[in-house]
């Protein structure tokens, strides 16, 4: 990969050999292979054994948990904050395996869209929770740096699943909580 980081550099009319970029080409096949890691991660590994059985009936919330990731169009950053709710139906999941799950599925090259249904679907294969609530505020350098270079506009995306779809209430209460 550094030689193509390589070429990339020389394509822009840098000169690769100065002192500056000497190490340049491998420096960024090591952080892109960082930023996109969530390929060869494993779900079921990071899950592992971490859904307990449980009587909890109530709304699960983890809020703020940050996100970083890479448009799938630009190959820029964008990032910011996903929240999760879910109503357990006799099991929940390990605090830090929602993190986990939203960083995997982060570290691809994403749409914000796609993210945010593919933590919700994942949470909910793994518990078989009542109902599942994702959102995802992000701010994109795709249109921060380029394009547009709108520097305060924040995406909002959200996924329900389950009851949190069904039930207006159920709604309206996760997302007045993440607030």
């Amino acid at each position: 990969m550094d030689e193509y980081f390589r070429k990339i550099l020389e394509h822009i009319g840098e000169d690769v050999e100065r002192k500056g970029l000497a190490a340049t080409p491998q420096r960024a096949a090591k952080a892109f292979q960082y930023l996109t890691k969530g390929y060869k991660e494993n779900i079921d590994d990071i899950v592992n054994r971490a859904v307990f059985e449980s009587d909890s009936d109530e709304m699960i919330i983890v809020k703020d948990i940050e996100l970083y990731s890479l448009c799938e169009h630009h190959l820029l950053p964008f990032f910011g904050k996903c929240h999760i709710g879910y109503l357990p139906d006799k099991k929940i999941i390990g605090l830090s395996k929602l993190a986990r799950i939203v960083d995997i599925f982060a570290r691809r090259l994403q749409i914000q869209e796609n993210l945010t249904k593919q933590i919700a679907e994942a949470i909910l294969h793994y518990t078989n929770a009542r109902g599942v609530g994702v959102v995802i505020e992000a701010q994109h350098l795709c249109m921060m740096m380029r394009g547009v270079e709108k520097q305060n506009s924040v995406m909002k995306t959200s996924c329900m699943l389950g009851t949190f779809r069904k039930e207006i209430s159920m709604r309206a209460e996760f997302l007045s909580l993440i607030k």
